[in-house]
């Protein structure tokens, strides 16, 4: 099944409520929450409090993608703010398995991230335990990037390295994703869809939502079985 989860980090933070209503008539599953803190990437974005706003308003799950440094620190404060899914990245935790479970614990879906330059096999002693996989297709920090096109190859090695390991989880990618590639990288083995620019940087989001589910449920239909 495809996924789209709209990233409200290009949305109108004036107006994120309707901002986000918009998304969800488009058809998106999940809205995507991107976490910064100006150490582990060049930016600063947001915290529990404003997920906890976004939680008022969504009728759709919360991914919230936590780019930041001791992540551990701060898991509980996001997932009872209302995080449903919560991602780390490999490069900022020194301890994975045990932040992976504390994830868990505390109710939520457990994601591990990999920065464009972290390989795929970085993933090998954690893949049973993921409940999916966050590819960056980009280098995180800021959106409207430019897709990094070898980034196809990692989805399927990642695919193929969760398949060994006995794991069905998804694979989800964030980074320059729109109507060009959504095709490609939903064939190399990417289910869930983060899209920023593509969808709030337009005239229209619900459109340009709606329009990037049908390109992704055309490419699968069309996909071999």
């Amino acid at each position: 099944m495809i996924q789209i989860a709209p990233s409200i980090l290009s949305a109108n933070f004036a107006a994120l409520g309707h901002d986000i209503a918009l998304v969800e008539r488009g058809g998106a599953d999940l809205i995507h929450v991107d976490v910064m803190d100006g150490h582990f990437v060049p930016n600063i974005t947001i915290g529990p409090v404003v997920v906890r706003a976004v939680k008022r308003v969504a009728t759709k799950p919360l991914d919230v993608h936590l780019m930041i440094e001791a992540p551990d620190r701060y898991i509980a404060d996001f997932v009872k703010a209302g995080a449903d899914m919560v991602s780390v990245h490999v490069e900022a935790v020194p301890h994975l398995h045990r932040t992976v479970e504390l994830i868990k614990s505390l109710g939520a879906k457990a994601g591990v991230v990999l920065n464009p330059a972290t390989p795929a096999a970085a993933l090998e002693a954690i893949a049973p335990d993921v409940d999916f996989v966050l590819v960056m297709s980009v280098n995180p920090g800021f959106g409207g990037q430019a897709f990094i096109r070898h980034s196809l190859d990692k989805v399927r090695r990642v695919r193929d390295l969760l398949t060994r390991a006995g794991s069905s989880a998804p694979i989800e990618i964030d980074g320059g994703i729109d109507l060009s590639n959504v095709a490609e990288v939903v064939a190399a083995g990417a289910s869930i869809l983060v899209a920023g620019n593509a969808i709030f940087g337009t005239p229209d989001a619900e459109g340009a939502t709606r329009a990037l589910r049908a390109a992704a449920a055309g490419s699968r239909a069309g996909s071999p079985a």
